[in-house]
Formats: C-alpha cells, sequence, structure tokens
C-alpha cells in the first residue's frame, strides 16, 4: 500500500473563508477585491511547496445551500448572506487553483464534502490512498481502518488515523455521523442532544454503537457507567427524532452524480507557467509567482 499514489484532497472552501477572515483588503488594478482569494492561493502555493504532493484535487461547494437545506432550512443558516466583496471571489480562487495546475472539482446541490467523499471511495477503489485536507470534524467519517483514507487538519500540521480519530472524539471514524447526531455540529447549526457532551456520547456510542440501537432507560444500560446516566438516557429518548435527523445532515454522501476520479487528472506536474503568470499579473500579484514550488515542464 505505501507504493499507491498519495491524493491530496482539499476542502477549498475552509481555505476562502478562513483567508475571508484573516486576510486585509487586496484590490486589484482594476478595483476588485481579492483578499481571500490571494490568501487562499497562498495557502495553495504553501501546500504544493511543503507537501510536495504528486496528486491533488481541490474540492468546492457549489453554492452557499444544498440539498440539505431542502431537509432542514436551517442548515448552516448563521452564515447569512454572502458578502458582495466575497462572492466573485469564489470563482477567482477556482481560476488561481486551475492557473496553478491543480484539478477543481464541484457538484450542483452538492458540498464539497460530498465531493470529497465520492472522490474518496473511487480513489481507493482504483487502489490509491487518499489525504482529505479540512478541519471540518464530520469528514472524519471517511478515515478507514487500512489507512488507505487519512485526514490531515493543516492549521494544527495534523494527520488523523483511524486511532488518531478514537483519540480524539472516543468513537470510530464510521461513528462519527452518530457522534456528530448526539453532540451536534455549532458550525453547521446542527443541534444535538441537550446536556450530552463529547464524552457521553463516546460512551453511549461504546455500549451501543449506534443511534439506532440505544434503548430506553433500563437494564441495556446497566454495563454503561457514567455520571448522570440516567438523565442522559432520557434526554436522548425525548430528542431522538432530532438526533436522527442530525446525524442524516452529518453524513456525507458518496454517490454525488457526474463526480468521478482519474488519477491521470489529479497528477500535479507543477504550474503552467503562462496560466499563471498571467492571471497572477493581471491581479496585481506578480510576487506570489517568486513562491510557485515548481513551474511544469521546469524547475
Amino acid at each position: 500500500m505505501s507504493d499507491a499514489p498519495l491524493v491530496h484532497l482539499i476542502d477549498g472552501h475552509v481555505w476562502i473563508f478562513r483567508s475571508y477572515f484573516t486576510m486585509p483588503e487586496r484590490p486589484a488594478p482594476d478595483g476588485r477585491e481579492t483578499g481571500a482569494a490571494y490568501g487562499f492561493t497562498s495557502s495553495l502555493i504553501k501546500y504544493l511547496r511543503e507537501q510536495e504532493p504528486t496528486h491533488v484535487g481541490m474540492c468546492f461547494d457549489h453554492a452557499m445551500t444544498s440539498f440539505r437545506n431542502e431537509i432542514e432550512p436551517g442548515y448552516k443558516a448563521d452564515r447569512g448572506e454572502t458578502p458582495p466583496e466575497l462572492e466573485p471571489q469564489f470563482d477567482l480562487c477556482r481560476e488561481a487553483a486551475q492557473a496553478l495546475g491543480v484539478a477543481t472539482y464541484e457538484a450542483e446541490n452538492f458540498e464539497a464534502d460530498d465531493v470529497i467523499a465520492t472522490l474518496c471511495d473511487s480513489l481507493v477503489q482504483r487502489g490509491a490512498r487518499v489525504r482529505v485536507v479540512t478541519v471540518d470534524k464530520d469528514l472524519a467519517q471517511l478515515v478507514t481502518e487500512d489507512g488507505r483514507v487519512d485526514l490531515y487538519q493543516d492549521s494544527k500540521g495534523v494527520v488523523l488515523d483511524a486511532p488518531g480519530v478514537r483519540e480524539k472524539f472516543g468513537v470510530d471514524p464510521g461513528q462519527i455521523p452518530d457522534y456528530l447526531g448526539l453532540v451536534g455540529d455549532a458550525v453547521d447549526c446542527l443541534p444535538g442532544v441537550p446536556g450530552v457532551g463529547a464524552k457521553t456520547a463516546a460512551a453511549v456510542l461504546g455500549a451501543f454503537e449506534t443511534l439506532d440501537r440505544i434503548p430506553p432507560y433500563g437494564g441495556a444500560w446497566d454495563g454503561v457507567a457514567f455520571r448522570g446516566v440516567a438523565r442522559a438516557a432520557e434526554r436522548i429518548e425525548e430528542h431522538r427524532d432530532r438526533a436522527l435527523l442530525t446525524r442524516e445532515l452529518a453524513t456525507v454522501r458518496r454517490d454525488v452524480p457526474g463526480v468521478s476520479a482519474v488519477l491521470r487528472d489529479l497528477a500535479w506536474r507543477g504550474a503552467p507557467e503562462e496560466p499563471a503568470q498571467t492571471l497572477f499579473a493581471e491581479l496585481g500579484w506578480e510576487r506570489i509567482t517568486t513562491r510557485v514550488p515548481r513551474w511544469r515542464g521546469g524547475a
């Protein structure tokens, strides 16, 4: 397995929003605001330089809403409207990634998470290994026991394999949706069961494995020992429907139509010099080209 190509799949929208909130304004010569796109591009160049991937793909949300909003209108509702100065930069980030020679993926009515999950399964079936680059804990569900898929939290420089997921969350990778059903996910405006925290959720799932198998409080709970176990059981029973809905929303789709992976399309051979130089000059980013680690066909 060590000889299998390692494909880096990056959650692009995480980098875009991180850059939007941390980078100063950076108007292009034509007046367009490019601060978030510049930060995104800098992060990508840094990643290419430090990680030296042979295969890499950048995955984007197609829009700010997805099929999940049809199931739960309040999903990610706290994000509100996209700031007008950020909206045009999504396309600019896509252009920048492509100008650097990185394959990009998205799918209408789906999130980047679903695209990543679909690509993961396709690539593993083709004998590849996959590293998912994100800070979103819900994507820990993609980590495999055989080590073919791991998760890289680039902001912390931490790689999580299956034992790492268990150490961090107290549950197996496949239990992450059930775990989020119990504890919720504030980032996505998904409520869990009130009063049930991470340790309680891990203990309950350690005993019953999935939400569906958690029984009403009684004899089956005799082997579950933590403070307040009876109250936790009552709360889970009371909010079971909510927990199941949150689990549904936190479960990534692995069958996104039209999304497929071909290793040769994901191969990173360096940045094609003319497209990159042209785009970055147009945006007033000439100095960023000095940080590109490799030009296609050159050093």
